[in-house]
């Protein structure tokens, strides 16, 4: 990759969204040798007010953080998607965890869409994995960085009492990923 790849993780407070961008961040440039930057936005709320952790990932130093061509969209309620798939790039990626997103935008965008939030319960028994499910499905429908980098990270970020869960929500991930053709 010889060009800024442009990540955009996006639902509300208490979801992971930034902690899926710092991740994500931390799987390109710590484990995957590519600069990246990373950066958050989110509502006066810390739980349930919309936010958003944008990544920018190159092979060139990274001279502007902000994301303004949308590679790939990760959308976990119907109020983020709304308010940020507009820059989304032609081609580029749209993920929506269909649990919550029912009105799904028009757009020039490869869709991808999965029950992110009911398989985090009905395989896991826990919504809170439901970011590292949706980071391992993005990681396999864009390979902007390895299996390897993102697990490492992943594993390096969460509470040794839960690595194993944060594995298999990675893995799972990964899996679901594979049956989409984007």
């Amino acid at each position: 990759m010889s060009q800024r790849y442009e990540m955009r993780f996006s639902g509300s407070g208490g979801q992971g969204m930034i902690l899926a961008g710092i991740i994500m961040a931390e799987a390109a440039s710590i484990y995957g040798g590519k600069n990246a930057a990373q950066s958050q936005s989110y509502g006066p709320e810390s739980r349930g007010g919309a936010s958003r952790s944008e990544v920018i990932i190159s092979d060139e130093e990274v001279d502007y953080p902000k994301a303004t061509s949308i590679d790939a969209m990760l959308a976990m309620t119907q109020e983020a998607c709304n308010k940020y798939y507009k820059d989304i790039k032609d081609g580029g990626i749209l993920l929506v965890d269909s649990d919550e997103v029912k009105e799904v935008p028009k757009g020039k965008f490869k869709l991808a869409s999965a029950p992110i939030t009911s398989i985090a319960r009905d395989q896991l028994g826990k919504t809170i994995v439901a970011n590292i499910i949706a980071l391992g499905m993005i990681t396999e429908l864009t390979k902007v960085v390895s299996h390897e980098a993102i697990e490492k990270a992943v594993l390096a970020r969460v509470p040794q009492a839960f690595l194993d869960l944060n594995k298999k929500a990675l893995q799972i991930g990964f899996d679901k990923a594979k049956a989409f053709k984007v």
